[in-house]
């Protein structure tokens, strides 16, 4: 008689760019999808038949948020939780060799120990946040060019322009307040918005945006936290040719809120005065001295999302 329940059956996602490697525990089962609508909705199909305890997909960035999101939809308990956590079971119980299976098989053991607490965020949330960030952003871009459109027309037409964007402006307030508002209503979303509200120089504006503009904060590695919000330095080398390290790419919105959040930081967070200041000392000119004062605050908020924790002044900025 098979005894294999609901209650005891495990299931390891191994998420990449174009795959998914999947592993039910105790069944010994092992498959394969693309990562894409078609190869998701057929794992959907064959994981509805064991009716798992849990799924536990390990977060790569957003590569894993369509999947999280078809299981949510098709009510399978699920969790995302970052690799270091599995890095580290995988030490505590001496696992070294890496393979799809392995790594797939690896997480549903990590889930049938462990057992996290399950990601409780709904699709519903989910697309309601990104839709609002994306209107946010599309009311932004039309301020801007009507902006730009104002210095260079004559002044009788200008004035046309005046109260387009006063109705720009309006819309832009109205809809950071729905987001404000999502936040506070979302378990998942004020739990972010507390951790990110302990460090001294971050507000509500900045929280939110992070929280809305870069949802994988806290599912990765800092070097990728830096290179995603476009403040990790860049070589610029070609032959003999030796330029300066500059910053490129990123999401230029959550970073322009982060400058903010730092120029309030260096005036009211010791730690990070005294990190501005010694570099400024070491004549460091002021747009370097914030762009790594940027970086750190990234890092620690990163760090802060992965563990859990609330803010605590580290000894020393990097």
């Amino acid at each position: 008689m098979n005894t294999i329940t609901k209650q005891n059956i495990n299931v390891g996602v191994d998420t990449g760019k174009s795959q998914l490697d999947i592993y039910i525990r105790p069944l010994d089962i092992f498959f394969s999808v693309e990562n894409n609508e078609r190869g998701i909705k057929e794992a959907i199909v064959q994981l509805k038949k064991y009716q798992p305890e849990r799924i536990v997909v390990e977060a790569t960035g957003r590569l894993e948020m369509p999947f999280a999101m078809a299981c949510a939809e098709a009510k399978l308990p699920f969790v995302i939780t970052h690799p270091v956590h599995i890095k580290r079971f995988a030490g505590a119980i001496g696992r070294r060799a890496k393979t799809d299976k392995l790594d797939a098989e690896l997480i549903a053991h990590f889930s049938e120990v462990i057992k996290p607490d399950l990601t409780q965020l709904k699709p519903k949330a989910m697309r309601a946040m990104s839709d609002l960030v994306t209107r946010r952003n599309q009311l932004l871009s039309m301020q801007t060019m009507e902006k730009n459109r104002i210095q260079i027309m004559p002044k009788d037409l200008a004035m046309t322009i005046k109260p387009i964007l006063t109705a720009l402006g309006n819309q832009i307030k109205k809809v950071e307040a729905k987001i404000m508002r999502m936040i506070e209503l979302t378990p998942e979303f004020k739990a972010r918005d507390q951790l990110l509200q302990s460090m001294n120089g971050v507000g509500k504006v900045a929280a939110a945006s992070i929280i809305s503009n870069l949802p994988e904060l806290g599912y990765m590695t800092n070097k990728q936290a830096a290179a995603l919000v476009g403040v990790a330095p860049m070589n610029k080398e070609s032959g003999r040719y030796k330029g300066h390290r500059k910053i490129q790419g990123g999401r230029h919105q959550v970073r322009t809120v982060l400058f903010m959040a730092v120029m309030s930081a260096i005036q009211s967070n010791p730690v990070f005065k005294s990190y501005y200041g010694k570099l400024v000392s070491a004549g460091k000119p002021n747009k370097v001295a914030l762009i790594a004062c940027v970086r750190n605050m990234v890092i620690v908020l990163n760090s802060m999302l992965r563990d859990g924790v609330m803010w605590e002044a580290p000894k020393t900025l990097n």
